[in-house]
């Protein structure tokens, strides 16, 4: 968790993910829907988790999402345990506050998890702004605006240099807005739809500071589809790697490939699991990111790797990736031997590998071939694996 210093007033981020997004489709709520392989909740969880004057993260789910909340495998230190939230998104922050109190942030920051694409920047503007008063971040509305009667009839044109069109973080001095939600309960009051909606009610209006336009709320199923080709468009620098690995026949009755334990007359022989299939993997990885190789990273030498699961070698090369703000597009490998038979096993080595690196398993491709009875792996002396990957990176980007 971040520390507060003396010289700034302790913030707390309140991230609002309790709403069902049925406009979005999908059969999951809309903020576990994944953009591009990550899921607005995590990318939204992590914004605030990173921001160096954010000191605490609070969010609110619904009842029925802990098992999906779970999955989220990055949760940062500052993040707390997840609140239920309620019927309403008023709610829901106001569950949310309640369980801030006890950490006493002195500004707090609501923000809605279907907004995964609020920059660090806008988050500062936030906080410099909340701890005057009320201030939420809106855009200029640029279309012309009309108001119609109830035949969609042309009643008037507005005046668009007084709109804005207002976003969250909204920013608040956390008594305040505690008061507020409180204030609101009492009163029967629970229809309003933004935060800044109770500092008005209460004749209080919020200050409208600087927002950004790709700071989009998550709405519809087209919205998905434009903010993956917008984050695409930012990932150009494509590359491939390869990798080749093969582990002798030893004592033992399974090997280990992608993770997937199958049952065979012989072991592999290795230092660690001796998995061919993850260590092609994970050299593919590496070799994508010019990063170097397994051994590098993992030294056979290292007692430490001794008998060690492959999966956190292929997890560590994936994290390498993500640390350079890049994605694995697509996992390939082909298993040469003669035995164990792959074919039964292919799928639960595809899930096994898609687990472990959180690629959807149709990114994951596994194969397999013989050598014709010719070589090692004919005479069945050990085991396999190419492997290949393609990973997308942002221009300029550099291990």
């Amino acid at each position: 968790m971040s520390q507060s210093r003396p010289d700034r007033p302790k913030t707390a981020a309140l991230i609002v993910a309790a709403g069902r997004g049925v406009r979005a489709g999908g059969d999951v709520p809309k903020q576990y829907r994944p953009v591009l392989g990550r899921c607005a909740l995590a990318r939204s969880l992590a914004l605030f988790a990173g921001h160096p004057e954010v000191d605490v993260v609070q969010p609110v789910i619904g009842e029925a999402d802990g098992p999906l909340y779970a999955q989220l495998a990055d949760a940062a230190p500052s993040v707390l345990a997840p609140v239920i939230g309620g019927a309403t998104r008023q709610a829901s922050v106001r569950a949310g506050l309640a369980a801030l109190a006890g950490h006493k942030p002195e500004v707090v920051l609501i923000h809605d998890a279907a907004r995964p694409f609020a920059s660090d920047a806008l988050v500062s503007r936030a906080i410099a702004a909340g701890r005057l008063g009320p201030a939420v971040p809106g855009v200029p509305v640029t279309d012309t605006i009309k108001a119609v009667d109830g035949a969609e009839k042309i009643e008037s044109t507005v005046d668009r240099t007084r709109l804005r069109a207002v976003q969250t973080p909204q920013a608040f001095p956390f008594a305040l807005i505690q008061d507020l939600h409180a204030r609101a309960a009492a009163a029967g009051r629970d229809d309003f739809t933004d935060d800044a909606a109770l500092a008005e009610w209460a004749g209080l209006p919020a200050t409208v500071f600087a927002g950004e336009p790709g700071n989009i709320k998550l709405t519809t199923p087209e919205d998905f589809t434009s903010s993956e080709a917008r984050l695409l468009a930012g990932l150009a620098d494509v590359r491939t790697g390869s990798g080749f690995d093969v582990h002798a026949f030893g004592d033992g009755d399974h090997v280990i490939l992608g993770g997937h334990v199958i049952p065979h007359s012989r072991g592999l022989a290795g230092h660690s699991d001796a998995d061919v299939v993850l260590h092609a993997l994970t050299d593919a990885v590496l070799g994508a990111i010019g990063s170097g190789d397994i051994g590098f990273h993992f030294p056979p030498s290292d007692p430490k790797w001794k008998g060690a699961s492959s999966d956190q070698f292929l997890a560590h090369a994936i994290s390498l990736v993500k640390a350079q703000g890049g994605l694995v597009a697509h996992l390939d490998a082909t298993v040469i031997c003669e035995a164990p038979k792959i074919g039964p096993h292919r799928e639960a080595m595809r899930a096994s590998i898609a687990r472990i690196t959180g690629l959807p398993v149709e990114r994951v491709s596994v194969k397999a071939t013989t050598t014709e009875q010719l070589g090692f792996a004919g005479r069945r002396e050990g085991i396999a694996a190419l492997a290949s990957a393609t990973v997308r990176l942002p221009w300029g980007v550099h291990d």
